[in-house]
């Protein structure tokens, strides 16, 4: 995956991304066809997977929360399954946020374990099974809508409406990651988040193709009394602008930014540089929660930065508070007919 996207991908299409096209065009026509004919594993339990259309963050992992809360409100024990991106294991691993670390099991996984049994898994299919070993009665799969690794009951579409799909175009052209067509076909739903128009024609094809439509806010936590200070904020996440954005609608006075690639380990120097140009400003320092979680143990003055850095938490807001329910019973649904067609199969198999 691409973890910092080029600039060109989210503005109207130029050279760059025609130059490239023959490059995405052969990775549309793989990519597509992984979606289309990939042999998907199953386990016993229903699969929610949020997903989205491009590379870069659209929500998903707030989604992903959000939902997992719901279920818990239900007496639910979901289970969150992640590939562990940007983390150093490569083995099927039940996230323990009191002992991991970012750097072992990823940062975005750590910030799910706060909420939910999560387990990390380059292969995802042992990471499901590991889930219901532990207990898991409904999985959410962050990301994995395109792998083609795992049957899921419910694919859930994250797109942020400020940004759209970017210039439309696939991998390495634009943010696409796999055929729109093809994805569109084995999405259930589309989550739009925020109040932009970039994403209306994805939404109006969308509900022409019948799928359910839900829409939600980003509300900020963490952020009360922030109005009228000044700040320096600091990211390293997949969309920073976006952030920033969010810093400014607090009321704080936004004075200085740094921008870092999405899962980006701070160096000594970049962390001494932040603390120390704050410092000499009096900034008050603030950040996401991805990268506060990413200083936790770490090197030089980590420990420093993480506590003099103020986190600002987004959670996701449903506009119908009903919506994360509809989509559990949903999957919920799908999995008991996929069970009854596993059963009527067998049957048939014996006869």
């Amino acid at each position: 995956m691409v973890s910092e996207a080029p600039p060109f991908w989210w503005t109207k299409a130029d050279w760059r991304a025609y130059a490239l096209w023959p490059v995405s065009r052969l990775y549309g026509l793989i990519a597509g066809r992984r979606m289309r004919n990939g042999r998907r594993a199953e386990v016993s339990v229903p699969v929610i997977c949020v997903g989205n259309f491009t590379v870069g963050g659209a929500g998903k992992t707030p989604t992903a929360i959000a939902l997992a809360r719901a279920a818990k409100a239900r007496g639910l024990k979901p289970g969150f399954l992640s590939r562990g991106y940007g983390g150093s294991l490569d083995v099927t691993t039940v996230v323990d946020p009191h002992h991991h670390r970012a750097r072992a099991v990823g940062d975005e996984p750590l910030l799910l374990a706060r909420d939910a049994l999560t387990v990390i898994s380059r292969k995802r299919v042992k990471g499901a099974m590991k889930l219901v070993e532990e207990g898991a009665d409904l999985i959410i799969m962050d990301d994995g809508f395109q792998s083609a690794r795992l049957t899921f009951d419910y694919a859930l579409v994250v797109i942020d409406t400020r940004r759209g799909i970017g210039n439309g175009y696939l991998v390495p052209s634009g943010p696409v990651r796999a055929p729109l067509g093809e994805q569109m076909r084995q999405a259930n739903a589309l989550l739009a988040i925020g109040n932009g128009d970039a994403a209306d024609r994805l939404i109006r094809q969308a509900a022409r193709a019948g799928k359910a439509i839900h829409s939600a806010t980003l509300v900020t936590v963490g952020a009360e009394n922030l109005r009228e200070q000044v700040v320096m904020a600091w990211s390293g996440i997949a969309d920073n602008e976006k952030f920033f954005r969010t810093v400014n609608e607090t009321g704080a006075h936004l004075y200085v930014s740094r921008s870092f690639p999405d899962h980006h380990h701070l160096s000594d120097d970049e962390v001494a540089d932040l603390l120390d140009h704050a410092q000499a400003h009096d900034y008050q320092l603030v950040t996401t929660a991805k990268d506060s979680v990413r200083l936790a143990g770490g090197h030089g003055r980590s420990e420093e930065l993480k506590e003099k850095s103020r986190v600002i938490e987004v959670e996701i807001r449903f506009d119908d508070p009903k919506g994360p329910d509809a989509i559990i019973d949903a999957a919920i649904a799908s999995a008991r007919k996929r069970k009854l067609h596993q059963l009527a199969e067998k049957d048939k198999a014996k006869a």
